[in-house]
């Protein structure tokens, strides 16, 4: 060998290369098309190898599809705008426009570095004008269609960061970004009314199976749809009702009290009907509730409430029923109203103890009667007690009756209620999307007009950490009504970052169009995204709201096809450094300049490939990426001696011995697992590595054999194609030096030949007395009586015997022979 593997210019001469020669553009030739996305990531500075994992299986994943003759597709952008670069502005006085811009050139170059076989004709960012002209078109056709509104609500408030946050991006009752806890305030805001698209949404997860369940699960506890009875209460002394919801209308009877938000209108009408004390009762503990976070009030704290001197009616019985303010029920949840069952709802029965409130049993198990006096709730179905014509029924039956009796009285209907909740998408910020919305005094609320499109971020925005900096920028605020002509104010809110994340996977087929976000034709030749490659934190944020917007675009006719955007989801696993999480602030971070200059990028991407199945947490040691570096230079070294000769893999040669045959067998048994990880989705490359494991192992031992070198150079000749979707570097090298002109990442996929993998002959186990004591060679299809003469016949099994009886013989045919001598 005239040179050894010499990682750092061999890597950095075939990544300018690729760049160059424009090797990964999509081309829509029409080979079957195949698209392959990796969620993108957000340009916060430095990629670490735990970032490179995503990247890399997602690359080994487009170019094995390339390889198999697909037409991939494989895009790149940057998920550009969001709190973290208005954050640091404040903390480096730099604009984030400057802060963002910098950092996607580390990570482009870094992503680069990576050896990933991006189309980088397509990239994009969505914090340019150019991207979020169509995030404003968008939302402008959503409010067209009735499903974006602006109304006064509560909302979660972050005091850290000073903006609202989406009940998804609250996270045990804390920002889903800098963790502090979450307020609660009232504040008008924008919303998308994904609760339109509640049923599709999760109706349709049964469509994706290319999904992980536990994410097709998570979807649906989020969604949560619940079915039951909404029915009225009559409020005694005022012409009022409060409407609630139940599952378990079967325990009705149970009633004791209603539980009611602090925020529910009814609150002011009962004000009005009670005397001055009860009045400021109610006002202190409204008060006292006001800035908890939805979790402190539903989950953690303790259940507070005050008793308003109000009575409601019950429909069914006419009794009275005393109605309480709670903290544990939200005014935007629901009807913002519970019945109080303390005998059958823990919750209830803790709050019922807590306030000397009845607990009245309607509910026992099938045989039981009345406990009387009850030490927890029962929250089980059973038998009916107590509860008038309903007497004796089971719950089933007895929640059909009621809901129809309800129903015959006009007082309730059966309704669904779910646990999702609008999406909350206003923005006190400014590194964001503009809403494009004007306010006139004459015309009221008036979206931009399309030709007016983009309403640009100005630069000259001052950050202070103060509320939202574009309130307070009168040359932004300050405009014309497009309709009418006279002043108006514009709207100061920016989108959610999630907005512009729904769907941009439909801007890369279509990156620089100025007429549209995407054209219709170019949907129909590459959606749906046949594999998308991400991290399961994202379950119930982006994955949710891209499914929306995809629905909506569906039904706009702008796409066509099959309604969801991503057929098959991956969620891969984290990267941890001495069992921990990498971070900065540990000073475990394993840097991917670092590893590229010490280790090189192929070593990086066979270790983050073959350490564990893809889907599991691996953890970054030195003795695994010096194993991959073994594994190269040994491939080199197995190679070098062929270079220049030009070997093919077009026909399979013949091999006239066991040791040939069994490389051979090597060579095809790789190429076999690659395919089938690759088209079962699967991706447990971490097999095929340690086949190509084996498959350097019996080279290396051959290769310096004169008999059967034919096989040899045709393992040569097969070993860059095999290694490259994961070894894209080291691959295309071997490939030009053994004489080839055109790229190894254009060449076809070596398929698995059933000749080559057919195995003549096996390895016997042997064992006397469950020792074992030979390893025979034997035809594949022995007989049990052939194979215990061979064994009979061999040196050390005869020793071990030494003229004992063989009382009893265990055969495992093709594994194993076990003799009991005795």
């Amino acid at each position: 060998m005239a040179e050894g593997y010499d990682f750092h210019s061999i890597e950095h001469k075939w990544q300018s290369h690729w760049e160059r020669e424009g090797l990964y553009r999509a081309t829509a030739d029409g080979r079957p098309k195949f698209y392959a996305l990796e969620m993108l990531p957000y340009p916060s500075g430095d990629l670490h190898v735990g970032h490179a994992k995503n990247y890399t299986l997602g690359d080994a994943i487009a170019r094995m599809r390339r390889m198999l003759g697909y037409d991939v597709l494989h895009p790149m952008g940057w998920d550009a705008f969001g709190l973290p670069a208005e954050n640091a502005a404040i903390a480096r006085d730099i604009h984030p426009a400057a802060w963002t811009t910098e950092n996607i050139l580390n990570m482009r170059r870094q992503v680069r570095l990576m050896g990933t076989g991006y189309d980088w004709s397509r990239e994009i960012a969505t914090c340019e004008p150019e991207y979020y002209r169509w995030n404003q078109w968008l939302f402008i056709r959503l409010y067209e269609a009735g499903l974006a509104y602006k109304r006064e609500a509560p909302v979660n408030w972050c005091p850290h960061d000073r903006t609202v946050l989406a009940n998804e991006q609250v996270e045990d009752g804390r920002c889903w970004r800098c963790h502090h806890l979450v307020e609660r305030r009232n504040l008008s805001q924008w919303f998308l009314r994904i609760t339109d698209y509640a049923d599709r949404l999760l109706d349709d997860l049964d469509k994706l199976d290319g999904w992980p369940e536990r994410t097709r699960t998570m979807q649906r506890n989020w969604i949560g749809r619940s079915e039951g009875v909404e029915f009225s209460f009559e409020v005694e002394g005022v012409d009022a009702t409060i409407d609630v919801f139940t599952t378990r209308v079967d325990t009705v009877y149970g009633v004791t009290f209603l539980a009611v938000a602090p925020e529910h209108p009814v609150v002011g009408a009962l004000k009005a009907i009670v005397g001055p004390e009860k009045v400021a009762a109610i006002d202190d503990f409204a008060e006292s509730v006001k800035s908890q976070s939805e979790l402190e009030r539903t989950s953690l704290a303790e259940k507070r409430g005050v008793f308003t001197g109000a009575y409601a009616m019950h429909p069914l019985t006419r009794r009275r029923v005393p109605i309480w303010v709670t903290s544990y029920v939200l005014a935007d949840y629901g009807t913002g109203a519970v019945m109080g069952v303390p005998a059958h709802d823990e919750r209830d029965f803790d709050f019922a103890r807590k306030h000397g409130l009845p607990v009245v049993e309607v509910i026992v198990g099938p045989d039981a009667e009345a406990h009387g006096s009850l030490q927890q709730a029962f929250v089980d179905d059973g038998r009916l007690i107590a509860s008038d014509d309903f007497n004796d029924m089971s719950s089933a039956r007895a929640r059909r009756a009621i809901a129809e009796r309800l129903t015959e009285m006009r007082v309730g209907r059966v309704s669904i209620n779910y646990r999702l909740r609008d999406w909350l998408i206003s923005r006190q910020r400014y590194w964001g999307t503009p809403i494009p919305i004007v306010y006139c005094a004459q015309c009221g609320e008036v979206p931009v007009p399309d030709d007016q499109l983009p309403v640009v971020l100005p630069p000259n925005a001052r950050f202070s950490g103060e509320g939202s900096p574009l309130a307070s920028l009168p040359e932004f605020i300050e405009t014309t009504c497009p309709r009418c002509g006279g002043p108006a104010r514009r709207e100061s809110d920016t989108m959610d970052t999630f907005f512009e994340s729904s769907w941009y996977y439909l801007r890369y087929l279509d990156a620089h169009d100025d007429a549209l976000p995407w054209a219709r034709e170019r949907a129909d030749r590459w959606m749906n995204v046949d594999q998308y490659v991400g991290g399961a934190e994202h379950t119930v944020m982006h994955l949710l709201y891209s499914r929306f917007f995809y629905k909506f675009f569906h039904d706009r006719g702008w796409v066509a096809g099959h309604d969801e955007p991503f057929q098959n989801l991956f969620h891969q696993g984290m990267v941890l450094h001495n069992g921990e999480k990498m971070s900065k602030s540990r000073g475990n971070v394993i840097g991917i300049d670092e590893t590229a200059r010490k280790s090189g990028i192929d070593a990086m991407r066979l270790f983050l490939l073959y350490v564990t199945p893809p889907e599991e947490t691996s953890d970054w040691t030195e003795d695994g990426i010096t194993g991959r570096i073994r594994l190269l230079n040994r491939i080199w070294r197995a190679c070098a001696p062929f270079f220049g000769e030009r070997a093919s893999t077009k026909t399979m040669p013949s091999a006239s011995t066991s040791a040939g045959k069994a490389l051979l067998r090597a060579v095809h048994v790789a190429a076999k697992s690659a395919i089938d990880e690759t088209m079962s989705r699967r991706f447990h490359f971490n097999t095929t590595i340690a086949r190509l494991d084996e498959l350097v192992n019996a080279l290396t031992a051959w290769a310096s054999s004169a008999e059967d070198a034919e096989v040899v150079r045709y393992a040569v000749a097969a070993l860059p194609i095999l290694i490259a979707p994961f070894a894209p570097h080291i691959a295309e090298e071997l490939w030009e030096r053994a004489g080839h002109t055109e790229s190894v990442h254009l060449q076809p996929y070596l398929q698995a030949d059933e000749r080559a993998l057919t195995v003549d002959e096996i390895t016997l186990v042997v064992q006397v007395n469950g020792k074992v004591r030979a390893r025979l060679t034997v035809p594949v299809d022995i007989a049990e009586e052939d194979a215990v003469a061979m064994a009979l016949r061999d040196p050390n099994v005869a020793t071990h015997i030494d003229g004992k009886e063989i009382r009893k013989r265990i055969y495992v045919a093709g594994r194993l022979l076990n003799l009991v001598a005795a």
